[in-house]
């Protein structure tokens, strides 16, 4: 093969990748987002053919994105799906807003007060090493519903990060702030409202974002104990009647619903971070 022919795939890429280059962000972002899908994809389809070709396992072939995909859109608008998003969503709803309704305070106090924080840090750092399956059967114990059990293990998984995201946000702000509006003449409240809150506001949200991360992904084995409804349920359901195509059309469901979940956080965080503003 000669030099030339050799340069020209070579100037080819260095030309499209300052075309590239010369897109506006957004296009760039949405071309890397288009091409990363579709390498996700290309994969499932790989391992789809790989478990379809194998004798072990072809059993299983229904997990391809062909079956996957055409069951769930025969799922789409049914009473069903609607359903079991609806039990998930409220489920993860409730957790996380006592998640928030714990976590912000104890964040707030381990961040302004250094005696609490010395406290507080080494038990609450192993409690958050504990994983909140773990709580499981304290969970069942303590509550006489399956709801009640999965929403408290929903804010054990959830409250740590927007603690430790708290009182991380507290302790970075700037002491002379304080200085100035207790000589304006805040009392706590004020301070609380004026100075703390819009300052940790960005820091409470990334919180928040690792919360919801954690908290979804304790959800589905969450629903495997009594409950009739949810995400899990329906993934559990599905294996036992051997819906393979079912089942793995609700791992996308609860791929596409995470990532809104996220989408959502990292829009509060660049909306109450001070650099974007």
């Amino acid at each position: 093969m000669s030099t030339a022919q050799i340069s020209m795939p070579a100037e080819f890429f260095s030309q499209l990748s300052v075309n590239f280059k010369k897109m506006p962000v957004w296009a760039q972002s949405t071309i890397n987002s288009i091409l990363g899908m579709s390498i996700l994809l290309f994969m499932w389809w790989i391992g789809g053919l790989l478990i379809a070709n194998n004798p072990d396992t072809e059993a299983f072939a229904d997990f391809a994105p062909g079956p996957a995909l055409s069951a769930l859109w025969a799922l789409i608008g049914t009473e069903f799906l609607n359903d079991t998003i609806i039990s998930s969503l409220e489920r993860i709803i409730y957790g996380l807003f006592w998640g928030i309704v714990i976590g912000v305070p104890l964040g707030v106090l381990m961040g302004y007060f250094v005696g609490m924080r010395q406290v507080a840090n080494m038990p609450f750092q192993f409690l958050r090493m504990i994983s909140p399956l773990a709580w499981m059967p304290i969970a069942v114990l303590a509550y006489d519903t399956w709801d009640g059990a999965i929403i408290f293990l929903i804010v054990m998984a959830t409250v740590w990060p927007i603690v430790f995201g708290t009182a991380h946000g507290v302790q970075r702000i700037d002491p002379n702030w304080f200085r100035v509006a207790r000589n304006l003449g805040a009392d706590g409240f004020q301070m609380l409202r004026r100075v703390i809150m819009p300052a940790i506001a960005q820091d409470v949200f990334a919180g928040i974002r690792l919360a919801v991360g954690v908290a979804w992904v304790v959800l589905v084995p969450a629903e495997y104990l009594g409950v009739t409804s949810g995400l899990g349920y329906a993934i559990n359901d599905a294996r036992d009647t051997l819906a393979y195509d079912t089942l793995a059309a609700m791992v996308v469901v609860i791929g596409v619903i995470g990532y809104l979940l996220d989408a959502i956080a990292v829009f509060l965080i660049k909306r109450y971070s001070w650099h974007a503003s």
